[in-house]
């Protein structure tokens, strides 16, 4: 059957993937340059501060407060008021994203003081000689320059909400890549203008070369959205004020959606506090974890709930609680189809994966096992974390904002106080020791308890948003049965794989995983679809629906 929903999910996750490809094409520049070192660390470090804005301001904080109100007005054909909605909530952000982004630039020094308290000590060992690299000075001036990024991010955001809203999907979820293209040719600009130059004093112009790459990137994926916002919007004008129709209830909407997004925010800065106590390459070891972590999530759970909100918030008086829960259900088996996998070849392959990606350049085997542990302790908790995010956006649809935030600081209290136990029992253990290997450097596995303590977190959100539910929303129940057929026939596709990996040992990771990955990925849909599951169906409806449109 053909639907909207089908149509927007595919193209959302159509434009996830191509800025999320090109995001780990980034990543692997970075870390051909950097390495897993303390530039390294200094560039995910600096990261954190705009992203923290972004996050507190940005993508899911509009879809829960401003889709709604203005995706209802639209419906209602009150384009007018839906324009000047749309002007007054652009108005309301920039005024606040600027403000932020001065103080950013004048408090860089105590930003990063608040931020990487570790950072501080690099002086003392530099003058000792333990350390060749003060983090702390080169972090400042990377501040002073990415934060002004910050605004630009935030209004992408907005672009994002008002696009959503009137079903265009694929643009603003593709508008990333400008960013990611911005700061790879900033990147590799650098390598080749400083390439004569000293290799410490090179490093520290390349790490604040690709900042200047981040700054022009935040404004040209603004930019690329801006003109089809301004086609869309009747009605819009910029305005500096909470008068107009739908704004206040978005603002009441937004004020529990900032302590959620603030709770989460602050369980990302206590791992970076936390990290930048310990040795060099655990800040930037979690970004580079992350990063493979975080695109199946967005690609197979973020894609589909993007694509939901807008729907449910415009027929969740039309359709009756059984209809709504069929369809969320569906929706649950669809996120596991694709996401079971994805976790078990992580756990598997994880560490070819990470090898194809990042090992070349400064990023040696040592670092390849930190990165590959921390991702296999992060995708414990992803099926719970896609699983998740379309549940807030069922609460979201019904007008309550509270329950995911109150869910969501019970969750970071939780995995906080986790993390810091895991996080010192770990972290007394190199990575060479836990491998067996002969030492490259001292890393250690403090990091890998930071992501264990994340992804066992995702699992207790997901309880706690399921044994709420029930009032405001539908009791929703979790297809744990599908999980587990979805689970057998994963692990019957690894046998193949695993022999093509057997076969080909001594050549290079990025010549292994491209046919590892297919073999795997070609077995599992393969079975399905001689089966003929209905939640493949279901994808591939998505793609015929795009298509024929």
């Amino acid at each position: 059957m053909k639907s909207t929903k089908l149509v927007g999910s595919v193209r959302v996750a159509a434009g996830i993937l191509s800025s999320r490809l090109l995001g780990l094409v980034r990543e692997g520049a970075v870390a051909f340059v950097f390495g897993a070192g303390a530039h390294g660390d200094v560039f995910g470090a600096v990261m954190r501060g705009p992203n923290l804005l972004q996050n507190l301001l940005g993508e899911q904080t509009l879809s829960a407060s401003f889709i709604p109100v203005y995706s209802r007005m639209l419906e209602e054909g009150r384009e007018e008021d839906a324009g000047r909605l749309a002007g007054a909530m652009f108005g309301l952000l920039l005024a606040a994203a600027s403000a932020l982004a001065l103080v950013g630039v004048l408090l860089a020094a105590p930003i990063v003081t608040l931020f990487a308290p570790g950072f501080l000590a690099d002086a003392a060992r530099v003058a000792d000689g333990t350390a060749t690299t003060d983090r702390f000075p080169l972090a400042v001036s990377a501040v002073r320059i990415l934060f002004p990024m910050t605004g630009f991010l935030v209004l992408s955001a907005w672009a994002l909400g008002v696009l959503n809203s009137h079903r265009r999907f694929f643009l603003p979820y593709f508008a990333p890549v400008v960013w990611n293209a911005s700061i790879i040719t900033a990147l590799l600009g650098g390598v080749y203008w400083l390439s004569a130059a000293d290799q410490g004093a090179a490093l520290d112009r390349l790490l604040l070369i690709a900042c200047w790459g981040g700054l022009l990137g935040g404004l040209l994926q603004f930019l690329v959205q801006l003109p089809l916002v301004l086609r869309l919007s009747r009605g819009f004008r910029v305005a500096f004020t909470t008068r107009v129709e739908g704004i206040r209830q978005t603002l009441r909407a937004l004020g529990p959606m900032l302590g959620a997004r603030g709770a989460l925010q602050v369980s990302a800065y206590l791992d970076q506090l936390l990290a930048s106590l310990l040795t060099v390459g655990a800040i930037i070891g979690l970004r580079y974890g992350a990063i493979l972590y975080l695109l199946p999530f967005a690609l197979f759970g973020a894609s589909v709930a993007a694509a939901e909100l807008p729907e449910l918030s415009r027929r969740r008086t039309t359709e009756s609680v059984e209809a709504v829960v069929a369809r969320t259900t569906s929706v649950l088996r669809q996120i596991a189809f694709l996401v079971v996998p994805t976790v078990i070849g992580y756990l598997v392959f994880g560490f070819l994966i990470v090898g194809a990606v990042y090992r070349r350049g400064g990023f040696g085997l040592e670092a390849n096992w930190l990165v590959y542990l921390i991702l296999a302790a992060y995708s414990i908790g992803l099926l719970g974390a896609t699983w998740a995010r379309l549940l807030q956006n069922l609460y979201y649809a019904h007008g309550n904002t509270r329950i995911p935030a109150t869910t969501a600081v019970v969750r970071v209290l939780v995995a906080a106080g986790l993390g810091v136990w895991l996080m010192l029992q770990l972290d007394r253990l190199p990575v060479a020791a836990a491998a067996s290997l002969a030492p490259e450097g001292d890393l250690r596995l403090g990091g890998v308890g930071l992501a264990l303590a994340g992804g066992l977190g995702a699992w207790l959100e997901l309880g706690l948003l399921r044994l709420r539910a029930g009032k405001t929303v539908p009791n929703i129940s979790l297809p744990w049965r599908a999980v587990g057929r979805m689970s057998s026939l994963a692990i019957v596709a690894l046998a193949p794989a695993a022999a093509i990996w057997y076969l080909a040992v001594g050549q290079p990771a990025w010549v292994v995983a491209p046919p590892v990955v297919a073999v795997f990925a070609g077995v599992y849909l393969g079975i399905a679809r001689w089966r003929r599951w209905s939640e493949l169906d279901a994808w591939l409806g998505r793609v015929g629906d795009m298509t024929d449109r």
